[in-house]
């Protein structure tokens, strides 16, 4: 089974702009706590660093996906796409369909 590099790269630019558009909403959680105490209590600051801490956290997992992605799409570019950066032998083609961004072969990513 051929992959379809149009339809991997077109599922690729997809899912970039997906976790772009996720940043953009996240923009306010991920905003500097005010230490207002008057018009916000203690709980509720808590709560919301606690939001911040998460948003955070999910902006550091889609920036890191959108590399995955940039590297995947120069990989194409490159005519490297869809071979094991550890061993250089194919990458399954199940595998890459699943996620298209994926580096190693099955056997590679079992080593760790």
């Amino acid at each position: 089974m051929a992959l379809d590099l149009t339809r991997v790269r077109q599922k690729l630019l997809a899912r970039r702009e997906e976790l772009v558009a996720e940043d953009r909403l996240s923009a306010a959680d991920r905003a500097p706590v005010a230490l207002d105490q008057d018009s916000v209590g203690r709980l509720s600051r808590i709560d919301a660093m606690q939001v911040q801490a998460m948003a955070l956290a999910q902006g550091r997992r889609r920036q890191s996906e959108r590399s995955a992605i940039d590297a995947a799409l120069r990989r194409i570019d490159e005519d490297e796409f869809g071979y094991c950066v550890k061993c250089g032998d194919d990458i399954a083609p199940a595998r890459l369909e699943h996620n298209p961004a994926v580096t190693t072969c099955i056997e590679c990513a079992k080593e760790g």
